[in-house]
């Protein structure tokens, strides 16, 4: 019995030090064994190892809990997280202050619960089959659905980008005392992440390439301590009210006078490349998919590091939110208050003190932005490298990904850096543009976790899938009202209303194409267009 204990031992360690084997992929092109590893979100000298702290018992039992397993598992939630704090979500957070004051916050609270769903499922297909969402995709979906799958991967990735950017751009324009104009700080910004793509060799990049994905991890957790120690510095100076405060969270409120900002508050919480990304960062956790322990274990720890992330998210958003309604809540500046001027109306309200409150924000956004823009560099890489099954070098890679992103924010950003109304209307259509690409990430995501063949044992339950379901079509319902209360108001003219028809007949068509291919709903569409994966066998442990 001792001797079987112990060969469980070695084979158990073999077995955590040798690399996840991927499912077999239905691509046309046969993968060169040498260039196996090029499709990984991870290699495997870059992947983290799990080690066993505890001692042998039964090798089919999940291992029972360990903080120091769970310090191992902790990086890829924080990383995720950001997506909820970017320069989007914070204008998103400021006008809904402003505006409606106290009251949705009990909704930004749910609005987190339900992205944190969405990305535990996005990290479940990521355990429990060692492969991202694109790279399912890629095999899932013909050709033609693939690439406008792929198209509007990036289309969402591009409207982030340019949001991310100009954030970056207002912050530094603040702590530069306006030496520096917007336009100034839209052309740094991009340019140094568009340098990140194209020289292997920069800072960032250079220390993660050498030292690993945890420096990258620790680069990240002093962004995000920075922006929650200055938007706590702002929340203790401007005092908002404790009892508001508790009352907005507590007890839902929505009138018809806010309603589009609780539309918005929902509608930042998802984000479309976020939904991609969190299935590839699971992965640089050394985990084999085939021992159902270790992916229950590994999914374990992700939940319980994806909600503390997810809760500092929320309580930073919450800083934020409350500072602006208790500021400019029923005052006439509410209505114009964007991210351009948000400093400078925090200063001229609640002034200097030991450090202004102006710096104190910028700081904040700037964070946020920087933050958001290496987060996008990852999102890229591994969207295009899932979807279209690149066989690139890793430098290669940021350099096209960067490039298709980039490119266009730094050309949109400065033609639309004219004036401050500009950049509303920039950025209002940014918002439509992420609102449009929420259901090609939702429903591959929904379709996939649903799916045995794809899954094996971690396949959803019924309750889960109706409850996802039922979480995706609330979010799509709300920005499918965010589209058509922005196209009502800004549609003008003939021509532009007939294209505007002719587009949503044509997303209309193929979000139906979607929602048939899952066989959630029963269509005849679903038995001539899937292309059938491999069913995953799951390995005992025993």
């Amino acid at each position: 019995m001792e001797n079987d204990v112990k060969v469980a031992e070695k084979v158990e360690e073999a077995d955590r030090l040798l690399p996840p084997q991927s499912l077999p992929s239905n691509s046309d092109e046969e993968e060169p064994e040498s260039e196996s590893e090029a499709e990984a979100a991870f290699e495997s000298r870059d992947k983290i190892v799990i080690v066993d702290f505890e001692s042998a018992g039964d090798p089919a039992a999940v291992p029972p809990f360990s903080w120091r397993k769970l310090w191992l598992f902790t990086g890829p939630g924080f990383l995720m997280s950001i997506a909820f704090l970017d320069p989007g979500n914070l204008e998103g957070d400021l006008q809904a202050g402003a505006i409606a004051g106290y009251s949705l916050l009990w909704l930004l609270m749910w609005a987190t619960a339900m992205g944190l769903l969405i990305q535990m499922l996005s990290a479940r297909v990521g355990v429990a089959t060692g492969r991202h969402l694109a790279e399912l995709c890629r095999d899932e979906y013909p050709t033609w659905a693939r690439y406008l799958l792929w198209s509007m991967a990036e289309l969402a990735l591009i409207g982030a980008d340019i949001q991310e950017v100009i954030g970056s751009a207002i912050a530094i324009q603040i702590l530069s005392r306006g030496v520096l104009p917007l336009w100034a700080g839209v052309v740094i910004t991009a340019s140094d992440c568009l340098a990140n793509g194209f020289f292997a060799n920069s800072f960032l990049f250079l220390f993660l390439e050498n030292y690993g994905v945890r420096k990258l991890e620790a680069v990240f957790a002093v962004l995000i301590a920075t922006m929650g120690l200055s938007f706590a510095w702002m929340f203790g100076e401007t005092k908002p009210s404790g009892k508001e405060l508790m009352i907005g969270i507590l007890l839902p409120r929505l009138s018809s006078k806010t309603i589009r900002q609780a539309v918005g508050v929902v509608g930042c919480v998802i984000m479309p490349h976020n939904v991609f990304l969190h299935s590839a960062l699971v992965q640089s956790r050394q985990i084999d998919p085939k021992r159902k322990s270790r992916v229950q274990e590994a999914l374990n720890y992700y939940l319980i590091e994806s909600s503390v992330a997810l809760f500092i998210s929320f309580m930073i958003n919450l800083f934020v939110t409350t500072v602006f309604a208790k500021g400019f809540y029923g005052t006439e500046k509410a209505n114009n208050i964007g991210l351009v001027n948000a400093g400078h109306y925090l200063q001229e309200k609640f002034g200097g003190g030991l450090l202004p409150i102006l710096y104190i924000w910028g700081i904040g956004l700037l964070a946020a932005g920087q933050s958001s823009t290496i987060t996008g560099t990852y999102a890229g890489q591994f969207i295009m490298g899932g979807f279209l099954n690149l066989r690139l070098k890793k430098w290669m890679r940021a350099v096209i990904t960067r490039s298709c992103a980039i490119v266009p924010t730094m050309i949109v950003a400065i033609v639309f850096n004219t004036s401050e109304a500009s950049l509303d209307v920039l950025n209002e259509w940014l918002n439509v543009l992420q609102s449009v690409q929420i259901p090609f990430a939702l429903l591959p995501l929904l379709t996939l976790v649903s799916k045995e063949e794809v899954m094996g044992d971690f396949k959803i339950g019924p309750i889960l899938q109706r409850i996802a379901w039922t979480v995706a079509a609330l979010v799509m319902i709300i920005n499918g009202y965010l589209l058509l209360d922005f196209f009502v108001s800004e549609v003008n003219g003939f021509m532009f209303g007939v294209t505007v028809c002719v587009w949503t007949t044509a997303y209309v068509a193929f979000i139906v194409y979607l929602i048939s291919h899952s066989n959630f709903i029963p269509s005849p569409w679903s038995s001539s267009s899937s292309i059938e994966l491999p069913k995953r066998v799951t390995v005992s442990n025993s």
